[in-house]
């Protein structure tokens, strides 16, 4: 028993010394460690410092060579500023040193203008005493010649003035003749060579104006595959575009009749495709038709887009534009409107730079001045006025608004651009082989030329020649003298101005002869 207690208390003191040595072990080891980690930290630190130190020296070198950049540039620009206001400065003197110089000018101006006015004081008191005495004198030479002539001032006067009166038309009549020969001279070189250039720039073909258009086939058996079993494809087409087929005798043709050029043109561009893709049934027709109108729609905008590239038109909204593009499948007496709008804005551009006036706002006015024409069988009213209310709404200049409307004389003409695009509107009009009408117009427009011209008194006979062109008008010789034909021929040609609507222009020549007769007996 003691033996066992003897075991365990060795054992127990052997654990206690052991657990003693071993924490005198750790311990000393810590403090190695602790003793270490001091070293290190002040080496770090000692580091840090010397990182530190360098970090602040260049921090400083940067800010000194920022304040001397900034500095440098500061005082570049002083120094600009300075050369500146030195520049002004010597300005100013010289302006100074100018508005001296006019003040004593003025001064000397003024001077002269005191010293005249007391001569002219002086010599309008002489001037008035000599107007008494005339006056005067007048009085005396009036009574003697009222007792010579046996009449009244009043009635001399009269007499007078119905003689100066006579004699004031004559002369007038020849100074209107003088007036009038010398400017046609004058004018017609400058517009010669205006119009030569205008005509030689802008020549284009011009299309014959018609209703109808011919398709030509393959063959004859086309023709009744178009009208398919009982006409039901044919009724499909002309319901689908709007226009009427004619299938006659004529020898592998059919034709399209329409009076609107632009469903005309879809239906020939559809049924060639038709004939060409050879299904011919309601369904495919009414596919070809819809496809064939949105490449006529592309058409038209390109149309229009290229007319203003060619006059050099720009910013004009995309509704003009597509106005501009119809306009090519639209004839007036034969003539394509849009290649007559094209020459129209080349001759007001030209004119305008003639005249000093702005070129781009003149061919902008040519080149719309029958936008109107392009959707005159929708609308009521003339193209002038439909034209202008159209450009009005998409906000257009007001010039050219005015130029569009008045073009024709239908409301008053604003500033000087609408005569401009008159005077190239019939000049491009009036071009030999430019417009056609048909028989039955021009007959008549030859006979109210005629009747308007043997309207006047004195008139014996009116001849309408040169295809309406030209009217010649021979008068009565005891009626009439060589003066006042000057006037009828103005006269006559203001009225068929007012009264009648023609292409072109038209030329009076009066003309007036003397005959003299004596027998031999």
């Amino acid at each position: 028993m003691n033996g066992t207690l003897l075991i365990v208390l060795s054992a127990v003191l052997a654990a206690i010394l052991g657990f003693a040595a071993a924490w005198l072990i750790l311990r000393r080891i810590g403090d190695t460690k602790i003793a270490n980690a001091e070293e290190f930290a002040r080496k770090v630190i000692a580091e840090a410092e010397k990182e530190s130190e360098i970090k602040k020296k260049e921090a400083l070198l940067e800010a000194k060579e920022e304040w001397y950049k900034v500095k440098t540039n500061f005082e570049r620009e002083l120094q600009n500023r300075r050369n500146e206001v030195q520049k002004i400065e010597k300005r100013l003197l010289e302006k100074e040193g100018n508005i001296d110089r006019k003040i004593e000018s003025l001064a000397k101006r003024e001077k002269d203008i005191q010293y005249r006015e007391r001569t002219l004081g002086g010599r309008e008191k002489g001037i008035t005493l000599r107007e008494q005495e005339l006056e005067k004198a007048i009085q005396i030479q009036n009574e003697k010649l009222e007792r010579i002539a046996q009449m009244t001032a009043d009635e001399a006067k009269r007499e007078l003035k119905e003689n100066l009166i006579g004699e004031a038309k004559i002369e007038a009549a020849a100074t209107i003749k003088e007036i009038k020969e010398t400017a046609e001279r004058n004018a017609e070189k400058e517009a010669r060579e205006v119009i030569i250039s205008a005509i030689y720039r802008c020549a284009a073909d011009h299309a014959v104006e018609s209703t109808v258009s011919v398709v030509n086939l393959p063959n004859e058996e086309m023709k009744g595959r178009i009208i398919g079993r009982e006409g039901r494809n044919i009724r499909s087409f002309e319901t689908a575009t709007g226009i009427d087929v004619i299938v006659d005798d004529t020898p592998e043709a059919v034709i399209l009749s329409g009076y609107d050029p632009i469903r005309r043109e879809v239906a020939r561009m559809s049924l060639e495709k038709l004939i060409t893709d050879g299904r011919i049934h309601p369904t495919r027709i009414e596919e070809v038709v819809e496809k064939t109108q949105k490449e006529m729609e592309m058409i038209v905008r390109e149309t229009g887009e290229q007319a203003a590239f060619d006059v050099g038109v720009q910013g004009l909204h995309l509704d003009v534009i597509k106005l501009l593009g119809k306009l090519k499948y639209r004839t007036s007496y034969g003539q394509n409107v849009l290649q007559h709008s094209k020459e129209v804005s080349i001759l007001c551009g030209l004119m305008a730079a003639e005249l000093g006036l702005d070129p781009n706002i003149a061919k902008r006015a040519g080149l719309l001045h029958d936008v109107g024409k392009a959707i005159d069988r929708e609308t009521e009213g003339t193209h002038t006025e439909i034209g202008a209310n159209f450009l009005s709404r998409l906000g257009e200049n007001p010039i050219i608004i005015n130029a569009v409307a008045s073009h024709h004389g239908d409301v008053p003409q604003e500033t000087p651009y609408p005569v401009l695009v008159q005077a190239a509107d019939a000049i491009s009009g009036a071009r030999p082989g430019a417009r056609r009408e048909p028989l039955e117009a021009y007959i008549k427009r030859l006979e109210k030329l005629e009747e308007l011209a043997d309207s006047f008194k004195g008139v014996s006979k009116a001849f309408a020649i040169q295809a309406g062109r030209e009217v010649r008008v021979i008068v009565e010789c005891e009626t009439i003298d060589d003066l006042a034909t000057t006037i009828l021929a103005g006269d006559i040609a203001k009225k068929i101005e007012h009264e009648m609507e023609y292409p072109g222009q038209i030329k009076v020549t009066v003309i007036r002869e003397t005959r003299a007769t004596e027998f031999a007996k």
